[in-house]
């Protein structure tokens, strides 16, 4: 399941929690969790500003994964991109 949800964050814009769950058909709780997981794993890093502003202020704006119900905002990284196309073979 954290490959259907790095899939749907590369396609760009902002998600909320709420929205990535009901698409995934999980819990929030779930949803948070997942995330945390892809943090830790590399495939995604929290921004450190809220979401509205780093997407307005991010040269990857295009890009900008999940943003939480409380203004934290993720993006992928290079590893997350590479893995939500297919193109990440463990390195």
């Amino acid at each position: 399941m954290l490959d259907t949800l790095l899939r749907t964050l590369s396609k760009g814009g902002t998600h909320s929690i709420s929205d990535l769950a009901s698409e995934l058909g999980v819990g929030e709780g779930m949803v948070h969790q997942m995330i945390e997981d892809l943090v830790s794993l590399g495939y995604l890093s929290p921004l450190s500003v809220s979401c509205e502003r780093a997407c307005e202020q991010s040269p990857m704006s295009g890009v900008c994964s999940a943003g939480s119900d409380r203004g934290q905002a993720w993006q992928l990284t290079e590893k997350g991109r590479r893995a939500a196309l297919g193109d990440d073979h463990g390195g």
